[in-house]
C-alpha cells in the first residue's frame, strides 16, 4: 500500500536566473534584443571608447595653477612629455569673478549678488516644498552654510553678515512653527533682491511693493460689491496711479528722513552668470502667471479678449527671440519719450518674459483642452463662478498635466539667456569667454571656458529637470 505524502512547509524562495535580473536582463531587453540592436550597441561602444581614449589624456594632464597658457603648456610638456596635450584650467583663478559677476561689477560689492543668490533658495523653498518641515530645514541649513562661507570670502560688511545670518535663523524658526508664513518672505524677496543687486535707496523697492498692497486692498474690498473682474481692474488702475504719481515723491521723502542706501550699480555692469540668473529667474517667475492669463484669454468666450490674446501669442511666437532682443536694444527707444531713461536690461527682461509667456500660453492651452468636459460641468454643478472654478478645479489639473512641458520651456529660456550677447551684455558663454581669449596671457585658449560654462548650465538645467520629475511623481494621484 502506497502512502501519499503532503509537504507541510513551503520551499524557500529562489533567486531568478541571472539572465532574468539586474544588469544582464536590462542589457538583453534594451541593447541586445535583436541583431540590429547588437550591431548598434557594438558601434556605439566602439565610438564611445574611441572618444574616451583620445579625450582622457587631455583631462588627465590638466593644469590648475599657472600664470598663462604658455606656462600651462610648459607644465604639460614637463610632466607628460613633448607633444602631449592637457587642459588648462588655470584661467579660472584670475577670471572666475568675471564669469560669476561680470568683469565690471564692483569687487567690493560682490557680497550683494552672493547674498541675493542664497536668499533666492530661501524664497523658493516655501513654494517648491510647501509644508515639508524636514526639506525646509535642510534647505535653510545649506543656505546658512553657503552664506557663512561665501559672505566671509566676499568680505561682506559685518552688519550685512550679521543681518543675513539672523534673517536665515529667523526663517528656520518660522519654518518649524508656521511654515505657511514663509510665503510672506517669498512675496517680499523681489524687492530685496532688486535692492541688493542694483543698490540705491532701500525705500524705492519698498514703496514700489506698496503699490501691490494698494492693488490687493482695493480688490479685496471692492470685489464683494462690484464683482471680481471690475474690482481687479480698479485695483490695477489704482496701482498704476500709485507708481506714476506717489512712488517717487514718497520714496524721496522717506530717504531724506531715514537714509538707507547701497552703492548704485547700473545694469551695464552686470555680466556672467549673475546676468544669466537674473534674466532666467525673472523670465521664469513672471512668464508663468502671464502665460496662464493668456491661455485663459485665448479660451475665453469674449471675442475682443480672445482676439487680443491670439494676436499677442501668434505675433511673439512667430518672431525669433534674437529679433525681440534687437527690438529691445535698438527699436524700442524710438517709441519712448525723449526724456525716458529705459534701462537696457529692463527692456530685455520684459521682452524675454513676453516671449516665454507666449510659449507657455500654448502649453497651458493644450492642457486645458486635454481636460474632460465633465470637469467644467462639475464646476458648474457646484455653483462656482468662472474664477473660482479655474482656481480650484481646472487650473490645478491643467498645470499638473503640463509640468514636463512647462519645465522644458523654463530650461530652454534659461539657456536662451546667452543670446543677450548680441545687445552688448556680457553673458558667460560668449561675452566673458571672448574677454578671456583677448587677454594676452590666455590668448589661444578655446575649449576650457566653454566646457566650464557648459557644466554650470548643465547643473542648473539638470536640477530643474530632476525637481520636475519629483513634482510629477508627487502629484501623480491617478490610478494606473
Amino acid at each position: 500500500m502506497t502512502i501519499s505524502y503532503t509537504r507541510t512547509d513551503m520551499l524557500p524562495a529562489m533567486a531568478p536566473p541571472v539572465s532574468q535580473r539586474g544588469l544582464v536582463k536590462w542589457l538583453r531587453e534594451n541593447m541586445l534584443s535583436t541583431r540590429l540592436n547588437v550591431a548598434l550597441t557594438v558601434l556605439a561602444t566602439a565610438f564611445i571608447a574611441f572618444v574616451a581614449w583620445n579625450i582622457f589624456p587631455w583631462f588627465w594632464n590638466s593644469v590648475w595653477n599657472a600664470g598663462s597658457l604658455a606656462e600651462c603648456r610648459a607644465i604639460v610638456a614637463a610632466s607628460a612629455g613633448e607633444g602631449a596635450s592637457g587642459a588648462c584650467w588655470a584661467f579660472l583663478k584670475p577670471w572666475w569673478g568675471a564669469f560669476i559677476f561680470g568683469h565690471q561689477y564692483p569687487v567690493s560689492d560682490r557680497w550683494r549678488p552672493v547674498l541675493a543668490f542664497g536668499l533666492l533658495f530661501v524664497a523658493l523653498a516655501p513654494i517648491l516644498f510647501a509644508g515639508q518641515r524636514r526639506n525646509l530645514t535642510i534647505i535653510f541649513s545649506v543656505v546658512a552654510a553657503y552664506l557663512l562661507l561665501t559672505l566671509y570670502l566676499a568680505s561682506a560688511p559685518g552688519l550685512a553678515f550679521a543681518l543675513a545670518m539672523l534673517l536665515v535663523a529667523g526663517l528656520v524658526a518660522v519654518s518649524q512653527v508656521q511654515p505657511e508664513r514663509l510665503l510672506w518672505f517669498t512675496l517680499l524677496y523681489p524687492a530685496l533682491c532688486f535692492w541688493l543687486l542694483w543698490g540705491g535707496s532701500i525705500w524705492s523697492p519698498i514703496v514700489a511693493m506698496a503699490g501691490f498692497g494698494v492693488l490687493y486692498a482695493i480688490f479685496r474690498f471692492a470685489s464683494p460689491v462690484i464683482g471680481f473682474a471690475p474690482a481687479a481692474g480698479a485695483g490695477v488702475v489704482a496701482a498704476v496711479l500709485w507708481w506714476l504719481f506717489a512712488d517717487a515723491p514718497l520714496a524721496g521723502t522717506l530717504q531724506e528722513m531715514i537714509p538707507v542706501d547701497l552703492l548704485r550699480v547700473p545694469s551695464d555692469k552686470f555680466g556672467g552668470f549673475l546676468l544669466a540668473i537674473v534674466i532666467g529667474v525673472t523670465g521664469i517667475t513672471f512668464s508663468l502667471p502671464i502665460g496662464i492669463l493668456l491661455a485663459l484669454g485665448r479660451q475665453s468666450d469674449m471675442p475682443i479678449v480672445k482676439m487680443l490674446c491670439v494676436i499677442f501669442i501668434e505675433t511673439i511666437r512667430g518672431v525669433p527671440l534674437i529679433t525681440l532682443l534687437f527690438v529691445a536694444a535698438f527699436v524700442l527707444g524710438f517709441f519712448l519719450p525723449p526724456e525716458a531713461d529705459f534701462d537696457l536690461l529692463l527692456r530685455v527682461l520684459i521682452l524675454v518674459t513676453f516671449f516665454a509667456a507666449a510659449y507657455l500660453a500654448e502649453v497651458l492651452r493644450g492642457s486645458l483642452a486635454a481636460l474632460p468636459r465633465g470637469q467644467y460641468e462639475a464646476a458648474d454643478a457646484l455653483g462656482l463662478d468662472y474664477w473660482r472654478a479655474q482656481r480650484l478645479i481646472i487650473l490645478p489639473q491643467a498645470l499638473k498635466i503640463s509640468i514636463p512641458a512647462i519645465v522644458s520651456s523654463f530650461i530652454g529660456l534659461f539657456k536662451d539667456t546667452t543670446l543677450v550677447v548680441i545687445v552688448a551684455l556680457y553673458e558667460p558663454l560668449k561675452g566673458i569667454t571672448h574677454l578671456v581669449r583677448q587677454d594676452v596671457n590666455w590668448k589661444g585658449i578655446y575649449w576650457e571656458p566653454y566646457i566650464f560654462v557648459g557644466v554650470i548650465f548643465f547643473l542648473f538645467c539638470f536640477g530643474m529637470s530632476r525637481y520636475s520629475k519629483y513634482l510629477e511623481l508627487k502629484l501623480k494621484t491617478d490610478h494606473r
